[in-house]
């Protein structure tokens, strides 16, 4: 099977939808021989900022010296980019060689009457066989959807669960209420380990806090109290957490003080977990972090920002955001979105921001809302808006809206920042 193949092949099981459930992936991976069982886990689950957190502690762990596995979804600039072993993707001829031994499995489930493995349970299986090829240390996994019944909750050998903010998304697969929601999240919590969370609302702490209890596992929580000297700037963002005075950050956002501190207690974790990490790497680590699509800077001329705001709390977050880092200066926005997400709400509170707006389709992608409709949800919080073609064509005009003294910010689903980096930088030249 070659790359190309093993790419047909993953996208064509994309028909057998996204099914929440471990039978299915606990079947695959045992005729694969279980390489799950042969690693270690970092799990994170969460809302908004479970990237952030897996960027942080991947980066620090790999700092420390560990060969460290990430494992992430959505990707943004290629296929690859979802397995990889310290930052580097996984190769082609990997994925292909992989591949093939998974389909095969899949089409033996098939043969004896049992349901194909789904395009997430493949990926989630070839993540496990290359970490396991490559001798991980450690692997930091992050959950696709929800984690009681998602693919990657088949894990048994988790050292630390991790939450990033829990809020409302995906209600109709994880339920109607932020409880509901939090209950589903917090299966990924194992018996006898240790929990770490960010600061969360009141009613998702409690349903954390009691599913920990009831697996007797030990549960911290960053509290904001503990944050403090907060320094922010587009050049340089720092802060005090606990007694760790100082700590500088490769990554924009009012949001990141509170991940970065969870990836600090993590790395506590780990320490006594028989991973210590130095404290000149855990430093280093948090300020080398680098994740594209988090209020990254990708031009200075215009100041062009991206923003993988896609969802209620990421609009409130990415609004605070821009008050704290460029009050006052001459916004243009490029915004796409996928049509099963709550765009209504984000368009009420960031289109009266923006002087004007270009809406876009993301490409390749079902669920995409097309530009004109995203335009016409605009309309009642800011009539300067415009649908655009294409994604170059959106960036001509929001350049050409920008001049000498404004800033563009694209925001919306991650899925179409990739390309629209690349046309930026074509762009430039």
């Amino acid at each position: 099977m070659t790359y190309k193949e093993a790419r047909a092949f993953i996208d064509d099981t994309s028909k057998y939808g996204y099914i929440l459930g471990l039978d299915t992936v606990t079947e695959l991976l045992a005729r694969l021989g279980n390489p799950q069982d042969d690693l270690k886990f970092v799990h994170i689950a969460g809302t908004n900022g479970k990237g952030s957190i897996l960027a942080y502690v991947s980066t620090i762990l790999k700092e420390a010296g560990y060969k460290v596995g990430r494992y992430i979804s959505p990707t943004i600039f290629e296929y690859r980019e979802r397995i990889q072993v310290n930052e580097a993707y996984i190769p082609e001829e990997a994925v292909a060689r992989l591949a093939e031994q998974i389909c095969r499995a899949g089409q033996e489930m098939l043969r004896e009457g049992l349901a194909h493995p789904t395009a997430f349970e493949v990926e989630t299986a070839l993540a496990f066989l290359y970490f396991k090829e490559m001798d991980c240390d450690i692997v930091v996994l992050e959950t696709g959807m929800g984690g009681l019944t998602d693919a990657t909750n088949v894990v048994k050998t988790t050292l630390v669960s991790v939450f990033a903010s829990v809020s409302m998304d995906h209600m109709g697969f994880l339920g109607n209420t932020l409880e509901e929601i939090a209950k589903i999240k917090a299966g990924i919590i194992k018996p006898d380990t240790v929990v770490v969370s960010t600061t969360q609302k009141p009613e998702v702490s409690r349903i954390l806090e009691e599913t920990s209890r009831e697996n007797r596992a030990s549960y911290r929580e960053v509290r904001k109290a503990e944050l403090r000297d907060r320094k922010i700037s587009l050049a340089d963002q720092s802060f005090t957490y606990k007694e760790r005075g100082n700590l500088r950050l490769g990554i924009l956002g009012s949001c990141q003080f509170e991940n970065a501190a969870a990836a600090v207690e993590v790395i506590d974790v780990l320490g006594g977990l028989g991973y210590p990490v130095p404290e000149e790497a855990l430093r280093r680590g948090l300020e080398q972090t680098e994740w594209t699509g988090r209020f990254t800077v990708i031009d200075e001329n215009p100041l062009f920002i991206v923003d993988g705001a896609h969802n209620r709390d990421a609009a409130d977050r990415l609004l605070e955001t821009l008050n704290l880092y460029v009050p006052g200066k001459r916004k243009i926005f490029i915004i796409g979105v996928l049509g099963d997400k709550e765009y209504d709400y984000m368009m009420s509170r960031l289109a009266p921001e923006a002087e004007r707006i270009v809406t876009v389709m993301t490409p390749d992608n079902q669920r995409a809302l097309p530009a004109e409709k995203l335009a016409d949800a605009v309309r009642p919080y800011n009539p300067h808006v415009e649908a655009a073609e294409s994604i170059p064509e959106a960036v001509k005009k929001a350049e050409g809206y920008a001049g000498g003294d404004g800033m563009i910010l694209a925001f919306g689903s991650l899925s179409y920042l990739g390309d629209l980096i690349r046309a930026v930088k074509k762009e430039a030249g």
